[in-house]
């Protein structure tokens, strides 16, 4: 374990845990907690004992959104903390590991972001959700790029406007989280996405990752030009043969037993 200043960070095995720390604040986005997580991050992607990110907070809540006393007192807030906020999103959009937002408790502000992010995202069953920042006259700006990529449109008008708070059963079905599961089953249900993803290959999955970014954004003609370059890639490569035969052989692949 190592501890940060407002994100813990533990490896177990496979996973990296990365844990919002300020329980009796809410955790609460600060400047140095953003880059505090932005590092994490990063530190997590460098590790090759690392196969899944799993991102979590402390106490009752997930995390409440950015820190209005600082933001309303600081005036350096304001200018650095969009950018902040932006480049931790990036980190967690951009980790070639697979990530799974553990959704514990409630949710507002830019906590909606950090879920939105994730590739994966369990909530509790008595998490609730709000984009609260219509509410105290801001914008979801910077986690509009990472929420409306996985929300409905109609849902993402509604609770980006109205900054109601809504229960997990509604933040699936708008599309901001994957599943949802009682308080007690919760970590049990991460487990079983850890165990199914660290069953494919690492390489795989950080190219499976840049597909799910890239083609959606790209002309036609060229995502199939960019998606036949990467299974040409992929198939030749040591990870593919090592899994093929695996599979033939019907024996775990290599990457299976790394832990």
């Amino acid at each position: 374990m190592t501890d940060g200043p407002e994100v813990r960070y533990e490896v177990s095995g496979s996973v990296a845990t990365l844990t919002l720390d300020r329980p009796e604040q809410r955790n609460r986005l600060t400047l140095d907690g953003m880059r505090a997580l932005a590092e994490t991050l990063l530190r997590a992607g460098d590790d090759d004992d690392v196969r899944v990110v799993v991102l979590t907070g402390e106490g009752s809540t997930f995390c409440a959104g950015a820190d209005l006393a600082a933001a309303a007192s600081a005036d350096d807030f304001a200018g650095d903390g969009p950018s902040l906020l932006a480049a931790a999103l990036e980190a967690l959009l951009d980790l070639p590991k697979p990530t799974i937002a553990r959704v514990q408790g409630h949710v507002a502000g830019g906590g909606n972001g950090l879920v939105a992010a994730c590739d994966i995202a369990v909530a509790s069953s008595d998490a609730r959700f709000a984009f609260s920042e219509v509410r105290v006259g801001v914008a979801p700006a910077v986690i509009s790029v990472t929420c409306l990529q996985v929300m409905h449109r109609r849902a993402a008008q509604e609770l980006l406007l109205t900054g109601d708070r809504v229960d997990a059963q509604r933040a699936l079905e708008a599309g901001l989280v994957t599943r949802v599961a009682p308080p007690e089953a919760l970590d049990a249900v991460v487990a079983g996405y850890v165990d199914s993803l660290v069953q494919g290959g690492p390489e795989a999955l950080a190219r499976t990752k840049e597909l799910l970014r890239r083609i959606p954004a790209i002309p036609r003609e060229e995502a199939f030009a960019t998606a036949a370059r990467m299974s040409a890639e992929t198939f030749a490569s040591a990870e593919a043969r090592e899994g093929m035969t695996a599979f033939l052989e019907r024996r775990p692949a290599a990457w299976t037993s790394a832990d």
